[in-house]
């Protein structure tokens, strides 16, 4: 039989229609040491580790990385010196940026750092902007309208790039933004940060978002970039980061892993893997693995089993007829079909590889499979005590199981 076009052997309604594809290059932040750390179930990494994770993230061809929170303290500021030092010693491409309150004291230690290193360092002035917010702390539009312009004009006159970040923005009023956002670019920012800080949009509400902002920034005839930060409350991360992107942001923001605030934020891995699945990137990500790795030991979450693509559940099938066409077709020879025959991500894509099990629901297949991975002579009598074993446990044979269980009463 005549092996058919690779083309012809998935039907993609992915494709179908008008697909969107970006019109300029996609930008990443990735927000793990900073955003990220505030997940009420992680430990702060030593210096060592946040070094490990920013050369992955460099090597991932990830952007930017927010360093960290000057205004948190003297650790805090030490280990942002540190990675900028790392920048420049080891050369990486990526850069880097800082999250500021539109306070000078916060922003006066990053200036510091920048003095005293040489390093470019981004400054991300952040502001809450909604009603809500605004109610809760007594705030005044005018205080913080005044607030913003120093902020952005403190980082103008020092010689620091500035992003202008309105916390919250999915549930500010436009009168509001148009206010913080007016100021900023008058004060010179040319990057405005739209957050969903609360996980409250929906892919609708951040379409609808991005169409205000960039018809407000027409109007000012600036060249203005526009990133995007959300969050997962509701579980609707990674979807409103595609959103954000059909919408024309130019950044997204991120994190390893999902880590951050509450239920934290969009995840850089799967937005990593999603945009180059859809081709609107040409990432290598075959270290992927190793960065979600490092942050997870670094910051003591572990990484569910089930988690997509790097869970380790995530290529390990032990069902009989999943299987069965996997083994097939490994036994042709073809790899790029069995890692796409039962498998909506192609596991070599991320440096890993599809694994065979035995449990429960396996075949025959399945026991001849491991059997012979594990060098062991796949007689029927053996098949078949593999398979007793199998059939009578509530869960996955270990290879040692497999092993012993086949070798018994020989």
């Amino acid at each position: 039989m005549t092996a058919p076009r690779r083309d012809d052997l998935v039907h993609d309604w992915n494709l179908l229609g008008q697909p969107f594809r970006p019109s300029k290059p996609i930008e990443f932040d990735d927000e793990t040491l900073r955003d990220g750390l505030q997940c009420p179930s992680v430990r702060d990494p030593s210096l060592d580790a946040k070094v490990e994770i920013l050369h992955l993230m460099d090597k991932l061809g990830i952007h930017t990385a927010d360093l960290g929170l000057p205004g948190a303290g003297e650790k805090a500021r030490q280990h942002i010196r540190a990675l900028l030092q790392e920048i420049g010693r080891s050369k990486l491409k990526i850069r880097a940026n800082v999250a500021c309150r539109t306070v000078i004291t916060d922003i006066e230690p990053a200036i510091e750092h920048v003095q005293a290193t040489g390093v470019p360092l981004e400054v991300c002035t952040f502001i809450g902007s909604s009603p809500i917010r605004q109610y809760a702390e007594d705030w005044d539009l005018e205080v913080m309208e005044k607030n913003a312009r120093a902020a952005v004009r403190f980082c103008r006159e020092n010689g620091v790039e500035n992003m202008f970040v309105t916390e919250d923005t999915t549930r500010a009023h436009p009168d509001h933004l148009r206010r913080l956002f007016t100021a900023a670019l008058e004060e010179g920012t040319r990057r405005l940060c739209l957050c969903d800080t609360c996980g409250h949009a929906t892919p609708n509400g951040v379409r609808q978002l991005f169409a205000w902002v960039r018809d407000f920034v027409a109007g000012t005839g600036l060249d203005v970039k526009l990133d995007w930060h959300g969050h997962r409350d509701r579980g609707l991360g990674l979807a409103n980061c595609l959103a954000a992107i059909e919408s024309g942001a130019d950044r997204i923001h991120a994190t390893g892993l999902g880590i951050g605030e509450r239920s934290g934020n969009a995840e850089m891995d799967l937005l990593l893997v999603n945009l180059k699945l859809l081709g609107w990137i040409d990432n290598d990500l075959r270290s992927l693995p190793e960065y979600c790795r490092a942050i997870s030991n670094a910051v003591g979450v572990p990484i569910s089993r089930s988690y997509p693509v790097v869970g380790a559940d995530a290529f390990e099938t032990a069902t009989g007829v999943h299987a069965a066409a996997v083994i097939k077709a490994f036994k042709k020879g073809d790899h790029w079909l069995a890692n796409r025959v039962y498998s909506g991500v192609p596991a070599d894509e991320v440096g890993l590889e599809q694994r065979i099990t035995v449990g429960p629901m396996s075949g025959k297949s399945n026991v001849i499979w491991c059997l012979e991975r594990q060098g062991i002579e796949p007689t029927p009598e053996r098949v078949e005590r593999v398979l007793a074993l199998a059939k009578s446990s509530s869960r996955l044979l270990h290879e040692d199981e497999i092993a012993a269980a086949a070798r018994a009463n020989s």
